[in-house]
């Protein structure tokens, strides 16, 4: 005979057990992998394993994780992750920051072709500080709201302003309302648009108020004349307390007497300015042929002659004849010979000293034939080609184009230019053995070799020489 059974002691154990066991479950959830609408996610999202990183200016074996939420994790040890990189003999550096990119040419329509070849040279943040736009609020207006393949950023570009407002006063109100738009300085270019001393002066008053940096293509570009335009520099920095940043030193300042430039400036910031400037890894510049730099006397000035001038993108010589042409003609790009600037006694010299750092002043237009200076599309890739090539430590060079400018622009570049925990994954994969700009003045439009893999804000964005997807983010203050 069976021994009855106690419903009222069954219930209790019931409940018991079902405690219990959602106890259980609860501590199970709470060390298992997260699980979202029955899909379980790893630790991480992105593990990098096997390469070499760009860590605290050294470089070192590490693990990169990136979290679901698009932040950087190192570890001396894999991280487990949903998707897994291979990076064996590469590198991981922070993405390269350009400062001083342009995009001055119809940038509604251009701006993806820009920020393509910016991405595939292995840029992930690229800031036009050598124009910008005149006003930052409206800038962003028109682009916060489409797709962009890399962070983007402007700065108060004064020329326009000065072309569009003769009262001065009005220009200093449209530039400060500028950097408290969000604008990430101030820009100018005094060889195109000469400008008096005392308004340069009040701008960068209005950059020191805000502590923006400057941006300042110098005065100068003759033998005699370049290191007054130097000199002024040190000045506006001295009388202003602003942050000066000399575009291109090598093309504008020091092209014929570099290592007094250096000097220069050297010695301002051992008594307290803050000067920094920039080179472009090219031994030769190009301009637009109606620009100031070809007024008249400007083969006494360069050294040039007619055919010294070849338009990019089509390897066409100017002459004597065709000169007057197409002096008049809005947007014709030409490249004097290489050479023109020599690295040995230019570029090279500056990149051995710590407050120079890597810009392109550039960028590609076009599709194809671009009338542009290959270094909108090899800048970067070449520049760390060439430091290594010049007994530069890969160290050395990869500061330049990630730590330093991201210190230039603090405040808006929080976060990023740097390899450390919770930082945001802005990271590029590239091989050091094979990296190399691959753009020319008779094709600028090449992509870069040995860039692998790019990550803008915690997405893979390039790839195996091919785009992915867009995950750009806004810069601004």
């Amino acid at each position: 005979m069976k021994t009855p059974t106690n419903p009222s002691k069954n219930t209790t154990q019931g409940r018991r057990q079902a405690l219990k066991s959602i106890g259980l479950t609860g501590a199970a959830l709470m060390l298992a992998p997260q699980i979202i609408v029955g899909k379980t996610l790893a630790p991480y999202k992105i593990s990098i394993r096997s390469a070499k990183v760009y860590h605290q200016g050294k470089i070192e074996a590490l693990c990169v994780g990136i979290t679901h939420d698009n932040k950087l994790k190192l570890s001396p040890s894999n991280l487990e992750a949903d998707k897994i990189i291979d990076a064996t003999g590469k590198i991981i550096s922070p993405g390269f920051i350009d400062i001083l990119a342009d995009n001055a040419g119809s940038p509604e329509t251009t701006y993806k072709i820009f920020e393509k070849y910016k991405l595939a040279d292995g840029a992930s943040t690229v800031l036009q500080m050598h124009g910008g736009a005149a006003s930052p609020a409206s800038y962003h207006q028109k682009f916060d709201s489409k797709p962009h393949y890399v962070n983007y950023g402007v700065g108060v570009f004064v020329m326009v302003l000065r072309n569009q407002y003769a009262n001065l006063a009005t220009r200093y109100k449209l530039t400060e309302k500028g950097l408290e738009e969000g604008g990430l300085g101030v820009c100018h270019s005094i060889e195109y648009q000469p400008t008096p001393y005392e308004e340069l002066l009040g701008y960068a008053k209005i950059a020191a108020k805000y502590d923006r940096p400057y941006f300042l293509h110098l005065r100068y570009s003759s033998p005699d004349k370049e290191l007054e335009g130097v000199k002024e520099a040190i000045k506006l920095a001295q009388d202003s307390g602003a942050r000066i940043h000399i575009d291109h030193l090598h093309s504008t300042g020091g092209t014929h007497n570099m290592s007094q430039a250096l000097e220069l400036i050297q010695n301002a910031n051992n008594f307290g300015s803050k000067i920094t400037t920039c080179v472009y890894p090219y031994s030769y510049w190009a301009t637009y042929l109606v620009s100031k730099r070809f007024d008249p006397g400007w083969q006494q000035r360069f050294g040039l002659t007619y055919e010294d001038l070849t338009i990019v993108g089509t390897g066409q010589k100017i002459t004597a004849q065709n000169f007057p042409f197409y002096r008049q003609q809005y947007g014709v790009l030409v490249a004097v010979p290489p050479g023109t600037m020599p690295f040995e006694k230019t570029i090279n010299l500056a990149l051995q000293t710590d407050f120079c750092m890597i810009g392109s002043d550039g960028g590609i237009e076009r599709d194809a034939k671009a009338n542009n200076h290959p270094r909108g599309a090899g800048c970067f890739a070449t520049a760390i080609r060439h430091g290594m090539d010049i007994g530069m430590s890969l160290e050395k060079v990869l500061s330049k184009v990630t730590t330093l400018p991201a210190k230039l622009m603090r405040g808006a570049m929080n976060l990023r230019g740097e390899i450390a925990d919770d930082y945001i994954a802005d990271l590029t994969i590239f091989d050091p053995k094979t990296i190399a700009g691959k753009a020319s003045v008779a094709n600028p439009n090449q992509f870069s070799e040995g860039i692998d893999t790019v990550i803008v804000n915690g997405e893979i964005v390039y790839q195996d020489n091919k785009l992915l997807k867009t995950n750009g983010k806004p810069i601004r203050y």
